[in-house]
């Protein structure tokens, strides 16, 4: 999986919600506006090739200073980006590392 298809695929407007991501997004209070910032200037942190909904992978963006992490799959028929679950991983400090890049061992 590439991240600047998932970038061009999010500056196109091509995305999708995934009933979970709306949810987590709106517990997280992350913008739509500010999920697209993100993701149009993400980087992939994790590839999940194995993953039963499809091949996968979490990306983190950020919009101004805020990281979101984001788990998503790029689909084909259409073709546009499903976000699988979004969140801001400052929240869960102990889980990363500072520049939430890798996870804590």
């Amino acid at each position: 999986m590439d991240a600047q298809i998932i970038r061009d695929l999010v500056r196109a407007g091509k995305y999708e919600f995934s009933k979970h991501a709306e949810r987590e997004r709106e517990a997280d209070q992350i913008t739509v506006e500010e999920l697209e910032e993100a993701l149009s200037d993400c980087d992939m942190i994790e590839e999940y090739a194995d993953d039963p909904r499809g091949p996968s992978c979490l990306v983190l963006g950020f919009a101004g200073k805020r990281p979101i992490h984001c788990v998503c799959a790029v689909r084909t028929n259409p073709e546009e980006v499903l976000i699988i679950t979004v969140y801001n991983p400052s929240k869960r400090p102990e889980k990363w590392t500072a520049d939430y890049r890798r996870r804590m061992e």
